[in-house]
Order: C-alpha cells, then sequence, then structure tokens
C-alpha cells in the first residue's frame, strides 16, 4: 500500500508539511508498513514559493527590493536545482508591506516585483514562474516594467515614476531600453482570475476597494487604466479588455503578458508540475489531499481540484481531509476527489478548532484512514 499526501496549508494551523507528517503517523498505525510519500502544494497564493522549494530542495535567494511605497524592504524568490524560478509579487509588492493607514493604490508601484526579475535574469535564469497573487498595486504593472527598462512618458517627455495616478498621465511607452535578456526567457504567469483590464470587472472597481481605493480614488483609477488600455492598443496592436486575467494583480498581468511574452497559468498546475507531481504519483495506492475549508470555490483552482484532476487521469483514488465544510463543497466530486472529510468533529467556535488544529487533524485522519481499511475489506 502506499499513500501520496499533497494537502495545502491550513490558514492559521497547520502548514502543508505538518499535514503530511500526521497523515504518515495516522497511516502507519491503520496500515502497518505501507509507505507513505508526500509533496508540499500551494495553489499560487501565499506560501506557493516556500512550498515548491521545500518540496524541490531549491535556492532560497534573499533581495533587497523597492517596497510598494518606495522603501527597501527584504523580499525572496527561489531558484529551483535545475534553474528554475519561481517567485510571488507579493514578497516585493503585497499588500501586507503597506501599513492600513497609509493604503492608497494611486501611490503603490510593482517596481520592486521588477527587480525581483532582473535579478533572476542576472543570475541566468530562463525559465520564470510568478504568482501574482495579493498585490497592494494599481499601476499596470508600470511600476515593474521601469525596473526592466521600459521607459513611460507624459505628453511634455517627462519620464512617470510608474505607480497608479501616473497611469493617467502616459502618452508613449519606450521599450528600447528594456533588459537585453528578456528575449532568452519564458515567463510563466500564476494566475487563476479572468478579469480584464478595465471596466466594472477590470483590475481597479474588482481589487481597488481592498488596496484602500475609495469611489473617488477608483473613479480616478479607471479613467487612467483606460488610457494605459488604449496606449497598449494604439502602440501593440493588443486589447488588453478582451484578455482573460489582464487586470489580475492591479494590471501587472497586462504588463507582463504584453512587454514580456508571458503566458497565463493555473497556479495550481504550475506548482504541480515543478514539483514534478506527475511523476510522483507512479505506484501510488491513494491520494489524501486537504485544505482548511473546502466549498464551492475550492472547484475552481485551488489544491485539491488540481490534485484531484491530476489523481483523475491517471484513475488514482483522491480523497480529501478539510477543516470544514462549506456550500457547493460537493461540486470539487467533478473534479477527481472521491470523498471529502472533516476534522472538526463536534460544534466549536473557530478559535478552539484553530488551537486543537494537530488534535483535530490526526484524529480524522485516523477515522478516514479506519473508514478506507473497511471499505478494501468489503
Amino acid at each position: 500500500m502506499k499513500f501520496l499526501f499533497a494537502s495545502d496549508s491550513f490558514k492559521g494551523s497547520l502548514s502543508s508539511r505538518r499535514t503530511a507528517e500526521l497523515l504518515t503517523l495516522a497511516a502507519q498505525e491503520i496500515f502497518p508498513g505501507c509507505e507513505c510519500t508526500s509533496v508540499e502544494t500551494a495553489d499560487g497564493g501565499e506560501g506557493t514559493a516556500d512550498a515548491v522549494l521545500s518540496a524541490v530542495n531549491g535556492e532560497k535567494i534573499m533581495l533587497p527590493v523597492h517596497g510598494p511605497l518606495g522603501k527597501m524592504t527584504e523580499s525572496s524568490y527561489g531558484i529551483l536545482s535545475d534553474g528554475r524560478v519561481i517567485m510571488e509579487m507579493a514578497s516585493a509588492s503585497g499588500l501586507p508591506l503597506v501599513p492600513c493607514s497609509l493604503r492608497d493604490p494611486r501611490c503603490t508601484s510593482s517596481y520592486g516585483t521588477g527587480e525581483m526579475i532582473a535579478d533572476a535574469l542576472d543570475r541566468g535564469c530562463r525559465d520564470i514562474s510568478i504568482a501574482i497573487g495579493g498585490s497592494a498595486t494599481n499601476d499596470g504593472g508600470t511600476g515593474c516594467m521601469r525596473a526592466l527598462g521600459v521607459r513611460f512618458y507624459d505628453k511634455d517627455g517627462n519620464d512617470l515614476k510608474g505607480c497608479g495616478q501616473d497611469l493617467i498621465k502616459i502618452c508613449t511607452i519606450d521599450t528600447s531600453g528594456i533588459h537585453p535578456l528578456i528575449k532568452d526567457a519564458s515567463f510563466t504567469i500564476m494566475c487563476d482570475v479572468t478579469n480584464p483590464l478595465c471596466g466594472g470587472n477590470g483590475a481597479t472597481y474588482t481589487f481597488g476597494k481592498q488596496k484602500g481605493g475609495t469611489p473617488e480614488i477608483l473613479a480616478q483609477l479607471e479613467s487612467g487604466m483606460q488610457n494605459y488600455r488604449d496606449i497598449i492598443l494604439n502602440r501593440f496592436g493588443i486589447n488588453m479588455d478582451e484578455v482573460p486575467g489582464s487586470g489580475a494583480a492591479g494590471g501587472l498581468g497586462a504588463a507582463l503578458m504584453v512587454f514580456l511574452n508571458g503566458k497565463l497559468k493555473s497556479g495550481i498546475d504550475t506548482v504541480l508540475d515543478l514539483v514534478r507531481f506527475d511523476q510522483k504519483l507512479d505506484g501510488v495506492s491513494l491520494v489524501v489531499t486537504g485544505e482548511g475549508c473546502t466549498d464551492r470555490q475550492s472547484a475552481f483552482g485551488k489544491v485539491i481540484q488540481g490534485v484531484g484532476m491530476r489523481c483523475k487521469k491517471r484513475n488514482i483514488p483522491a480523497v480529501a481531509l478539510v477543516g470544514s465544510i462549506g456550500d457547493g463543497a460537493e461540486d470539487i466530486f467533478n473534479y477527481g476527489i472521491r470523498s471529502i472529510m472533516t476534522t472538526v468533529n463536534s460544534p466549536m467556535p473557530l478559535e478552539e478548532a484553530l488551537n486543537r488544529a494537530e488534535e483535530l487533524y490526526i484524529k480524522a485522519a485516523i477515522r478516514m484512514f479506519r473508514m478506507i481499511k473497511t471499505g478494501m475489506e468489503l
């Protein structure tokens, strides 16, 4: 009997690695002598780079960059053993780097993300995957591109610094100074949203409020984003309102596609490819995955959906051990997950469930493996 454990972290309580350790203890109690393997996973959100690095023993690169407000901050990204790179834009340009009292998407810039990309290129890396969730910015990715040598000028020829309030001022774009190694590199944009650049479902109105945008600020930024869209259309012949995902991360998705020829890919699929998940399925009898809460959103690019689909293709049964079940959780059964079991065994406050996370998890894991063993004996 060979098990593979590939759970997402339970936010605020259990890491992906710890779930695997607890599952191993439970499996060996019920199935003495079984073989247990594991791989850390993430869906492209917070912690993705660390999960991938842990899974493949890569190198973590620490790098001082300009944060969203221009102050120096310590960012990090990972280089895998084969030279591939995994990075999170939130490490350099994420919302947690901006104090709540200073959040204003007119003033934030993705410049630090460009500095991370430039550093990876200068180290000889040519295959770069970028998770773009959790941004503090609404600059259309202009800050990031400025760090890579692209210049944005206003009507008087002034070089704009690349923040949200500059978008309305852009008249011309100069790519002649773009980093010379970009042409030899490939970029994967880890993104699971389909928002266009502009409009009611675009970058500004969908994500701007959580970044500190008031209705007045959002109206200003939307006008600027429309100007940026039109400049891109005239300069490159691409209407970013027709490109799903271009509005991700305050428009960074658009910039990565336009200037770096980046390709959008599901975050969980990118992670599973980076950790060579399909190879780890060889000889596996059962896969156990999971997450903190399973609901209808779990079927849209979450870890258990990605893991389930890979297992379904190989006809390997997969089950999920989760913290709680919400509305629409049953949708995940269409994506290769055969069953769901919760860790919480009685009504209790969330705080109690978090404090008792390990105890509840291993007890639930034992119950799950007992159920599996019973099923095998029918």
